[in-house]
Parts: C-alpha cells; structure tokens; sequence
C-alpha cells in the first residue's frame, strides 16, 4: 500500500496561517491574522499553475502571492527562508490520530507500506522527525523522482521500486485528481480519503472519512476479488 502524505498523514498545524504567523512574529510583523493567511495560501494553492514543480523557488512564489496586501514580508527573502526552514520541521505539523493505529494494524497484517507524495527534499526528515518513517518501506518523493502526481510515470516508478504489480497496490490520499484518477489510470487501486466526511457519494465512489475503515475496505475489496 501506498499513502500520500499531507492532508493523508499529516497537516500544518493548527493551520498554515498559524506557520505564516509564528514566522512573521519573528521577523518583526505581529499583525498577521492567521484565518485571512489560510484563506489567501488555499486559493493560490488552488490556483497553481501545473508548472508548480515543489522547488523552492515555485514556494517563494505561492508564498508571495498568499501573503501579497497582507504583510511587507510577502517578498522578503529572509522571512520565505525562515518560513521555508519552519516547515522542514515537526513544530507546525501534526500527525492525525489515526494514522498510527492504522499503520500499526496494516503491519501487523503483513502489508508493505510506502509514501507517495507531491513534496520536495524535506519530507524525508520530517517524517522522521514525526517517528512515521520507520513504518514505510520506501519513500517517493516527488521533487526527487523529477515528476509528480496524477503523472502515470510516478507510479510506474513505485510499483518498480516496491517490486510489485500495480494492480496489487492500493494507494490512498485526499487529493481525487492526483491520488485516485492518477492512481487508476496507472493501474492501480485506489482509496479516496475525504477528512471532512463530504466525499462519500463522490467521483471516486463511496471515500473513507478517517483511516480508521482502511481495513474494513481492503477486506471488502478481498472479498469482492474472490
């Protein structure tokens, strides 16, 4: 099985404006509000062009434009850098409550676990730094493999990395278009995690709230399969 990583495993926490805001505190700006920061960084995440390729100058960039009529800061390098850094690390993230009970279980049943995520060279330590690392059996990165999801390629990669089948994976994150659709259309199985609970007539069919019914539906899927 494969996992994406935020919004999957992990999120910005208690949000991405409150990182924004810890930041600019240090670099002299203590007028941030936290909700207008999260508000402005999901519309120009939602806006991304697909050239967004999670290189440091493409984060520069999605920071300015979040940050743009908000702070003087919105293009300084040294407050990018220090936001930059602050991410590489466990303090502004948080990972969600069942994802180690789940990790654990799927162990325990003999599954072999990978990452699959759209990120760049800091994933890797901040997975250790959160202790997720040591359940995972191989790491993708996107930034590092030189492409990204829903691009079939990254898959193709995987499944030749972990040394199995691409219809024997099952890989779930939150995204619809990178993580199902991409996952599919590379021959995989995939489960579509909707945090908020409003994706279950979706799309991708009926999507899991919590990680918490990962194992019920891998053991409906075997069923099915019979």
């Amino acid at each position: 099985m494969s996992f994406d990583a935020g919004g999957t495993l992990i999120e910005p926490w208690p949000s991405v404006g409150h990182a924004f805001v810890e930041v600019a505190r240090r670099h002299g700006d203590a007028g941030l509000d936290p909700n207008k920061v999260s508000r402005r960084f999901r519309t120009a995440w939602l806006g991304r062009g697909p050239d967004f390729d999670y290189s440091r100058r493409a984060w520069a960039a999605l920071v300015t434009d979040s940050l743009r009529g908000l702070s003087p800061l919105a293009e300084d390098p040294a407050y990018f850098s220090g936001l930059y850094e602050y991410f590489a690390g466990p303090e502004p993230w948080r990972v969600y409550p069942d994802v180690l009970p789940a990790l654990k279980e799927l162990r325990r049943r003999g599954y072999r676990l990978a990452v699959l995520s759209n990120w760049d060279a800091r994933l890797r330590p901040l997975l250790i730094a959160l202790g997720l690392a040591p359940y995972f059996d191989w790491l993708g990165v996107s930034a590092e493999l030189g492409v990204h999801k829903p691009d079939p390629r990254i898959f193709a990669r995987a499944a030749c990395s972990l040394g199995v089948p691409p219809a024997a994976i099952v890989h779930v994150g939150d995204s619809f278009e990178e993580d199902v659709a991409g996952a599919r259309a590379a021959g995989w199985r995939a489960v579509w995690l909707v945090r908020d609970g409003s994706g279950a007539d979706g799309p991708a069919g009926p999507a899991l709230a919590s990680l918490a019914g990962l194992s019920a539906w891998l053991r409906a899927a075997a069923e099915q399969s019979d």
